[in-house]
């Protein structure tokens, strides 16, 4: 039996060197963790201006603290449990002591083997001692790395609820520029709604009192057959009349819309549903449609309108005023529209 203690207490002493390293590993991984940690709040600190970026990492870096504490906390337990672990074990040692140092007091058993059986273990309790004393050492300094890390997580959170309140104060502010820039685009709109309705009433005085002329909806409306012959784009005399009369109108606009007001006259040109033959000048609706756009703002420029106040665009037999097959239908799609609009 005391052959097979002095085995275990062998086997004790060969353990202890190595949890030291264990504990010594652990120690210096936790200090390249601090390290890590002191070099992230450094860097934090020069990104806490941020808004939901610096939100999102603030955050991210309190549950790496969090769970750093976690694992502090946890190598912490393991140490103490170590501690009372290596006290149980010197209570025994020291028993085991006092009942080899009875024995050979009686002068029962070998003298010599019991001397060197308590030499052993005095030994091993000293080192078991220095390892005690290690290991509260090392309880210690987690403590003071505990309490200090928790003082840095009171910090960030600190920082972090800054962030949020000053995040919210410019919410705040976004939203009420917003609001002010609604107001004034509804303004520009009014301010260009009149002037496209006096714009709208001098071309009913100057224009001639006609059915193929007038107004639908925002827009000026003028039937083809005022302005092009049947399947061409080039103004006809009497289109050329009405175009000059329009750049006249325009021109006089132009004097009154201020200068902050960015205005363009679009020139929309539509055809109705028949397709064209394919064998003469334009190959289909879309190129005639185009063309006849053009020729009006290329006129309209030579009269003296400003090139960048004007837009030509062509739709083709794709947006009907009038539904159905019918003359009289495929009359009314046939047009140009005039719409004063914003760039």
């Amino acid at each position: 039996m005391a052959l097979a203690r002095t085995r275990r207490s062998q086997r004790a002493v060969d353990y202890w060197p190595g949890f030291v390293d264990a504990l010594s590993t652990l120690l210096l991984a936790i200090m390249f963790l601090l390290c890590v940690f002191v070099l992230a709040q450094f860097f934090l600190s020069r990104e806490i201006s941020g808004k939901d970026e610096v939100l999102d990492r603030l955050t991210s870096q309190v549950n790496e603290l969090t769970q750093l504490l976690a694992l502090e906390k946890s190598g912490k337990q393991d140490l103490e449990d170590s501690l009372v672990n290596l006290q149980a074990s010197l209570a025994e040692s020291e028993g085991e002591r006092s009942r080899l140092q009875q024995v050979l007091n009686q002068g029962a058993g070998a003298s010599d083997a019991a001397n060197a059986k308590v030499s052993e273990l005095n030994e091993t309790i000293d080192s078991e001692r220095q390892v005690s004393a290690r290991a509260m050492s090392q309880i210690e300094l987690l403590n003071q790395q505990i309490a200090a890390l928790r003082s840095q997580i009171a910090a960030v959170e600190g920082a972090l609820q800054a962030s949020e309140a000053k995040d919210a104060s410019s919410q705040t502010k976004i939203a009420d520029l917003g609001r002010r820039l609604n107001v004034a685009l509804a303004q520009r709109v009014q301010e260009l709604n009149r002037y496209r309705s006096d714009f709208f009433g001098r071309l009913r005085e100057i224009l001639s009192d006609r059915e193929n002329i007038r107004i639908v909806g925002d827009r000026f409306v003028f039937q083809s057959e005022v302005l092009f012959p049947s399947g061409g784009s080039n103004l006809n005399p009497e289109g050329q009349v009405e175009m000059q009369k329009l750049a006249t109108a325009l021109l006089d606009l132009a004097k009154e819309i201020p200068a902050e007001i960015n205005w363009v006259l679009r020139v929309d040109g539509h055809t109705d549903n028949v397709p064209l033959s394919g064998t003469g000048r334009y190959v289909d609706n879309w190129e005639l449609s185009s063309a006849r756009a053009t020729s009006v703002v290329k006129f309209l420029i030579a009269n003296g309108v400003p090139a960048d106040r004007l837009v030509a665009a062509g739709f083709g037999e794709f947006q009907p005023l009038a539904p159905g097959e019918s003359p009289e239908a495929r009359a009314t799609n046939r047009r140009i529209e005039l719409k004063l609009t914003e760039k």
